[in-house]
């Protein structure tokens, strides 16, 4: 398999993650509410994906699988985005409740390619969780996208299709998050060690930069044919000085970014067409 050409940019946004506190950042969309606010405000700027993680009623990271339901169908509804779900949740959840977020129904899910250290803590993903993962979201045809932390990731994804087969829709999509102290620093030099070790079943990637790699991350992705994740999970800084008041600042100078080199933002079925995605199936009732 080789690259799949694309003439545009596919904008994903991660507009919460597990990390920041609602109180210190009233503008992060935790409630089924904001989300699709937030969803329909970023469609609008030129996003094309939403990643998706689950806060609870006190605005903590949650995998409640009625909250997940409840984010999926509420997006859907409103927009034609690609709906993301992420299987990492916390760096506290356990494999059970990760596995059992397949159960929400998402388009696509993401499968992190390997344990890594995050921050204080450690991101767990051994080899027999990736694999069930990744057969799970087979069978139910959600589209993963494999998350790559450190250069020997690329290796465990290699793994993975080497052992069970392509994933639903035959496409396989990268996205390298890079800025994670004490993972692969968020820099285009660090970009470019992946790339280079990227295999050659790779359909299409992206790259997510963190804190202060989010625009050398973005400018090194999108010059060197990748997409790109923006959002307030990896960055809430949008300037010196400058707090990102929403999430649609971010895509929307994604956007322009992308225009500018002449790669403007794919429309969602550009992008279902580049992932492999198919119609999106109905959400089961939550409950």
């Amino acid at each position: 398999m080789t690259l799949r050409p694309s003439t545009g940019t596919l904008i994903t946004v991660a507009p919460t993650g597990a990390e920041h506190l609602k109180g210190d950042l009233p503008q992060l969309p935790t409630t089924t509410e904001e989300l699709v606010e937030t969803a329909v405000r970023c469609e609008a700027a030129g996003a094309a994906l939403i990643h998706i993680h689950r806060r609870d009623v006190e605005h903590r990271p949650t995998l409640d699988l009625g909250l997940l339901r409840e984010a999926v169908a509420g997006v859907r509804e409103a927009t034609d985005l690609v709906v993301q779900l992420s299987t990492g949740g916390s760096v506290h959840d356990g494999y059970a409740a990760r596995l059992a977020v397949l159960d929400a129904a998402p388009d696509s899910c993401s499968l992190t390619c390997g344990t890594v250290n995050f921050g204080d803590d450690i991101f767990n993903n051994p080899m027999p969780f990736m694999s069930e993962l990744y057969v799970a979201a087979q069978e139910r045809e959600i589209v993963p996208e494999f998350e790559v932390f450190e250069v020997g990731h690329l290796w465990a994804l290699e793994r993975l299709v080497d052992r069970h087969g392509l994933p639903h829709g035959g496409a396989v999509h990268v996205d390298f998050v890079l800025g994670v102290p004490g993972a692969l620093p968020g820099t285009p030099a660090a970009l470019h060690a992946c790339l280079a070790a990227l295999p050659e079943m790779v359909t299409s990637w992206s790259a997510t930069g963190i804190g202060r790699g989010h625009l050398p991350v973005l400018a090194a992705a999108l010059a060197a044919g990748g997409h790109a994740r923006v959002g307030m999970e990896d960055n809430i800084v949008f300037a010196r000085g400058q707090v990102v008041q929403h999430n649609a600042e971010l895509v929307t100078r994604a956007a322009e970014i992308a225009t500018l080199l002449q790669r403007p933002p794919l429309t969602t079925g550009d992008a279902r067409a580049l992932l492999g995605i198919t119609p999106a199936a109905e959400v089961p009732a939550a409950g």
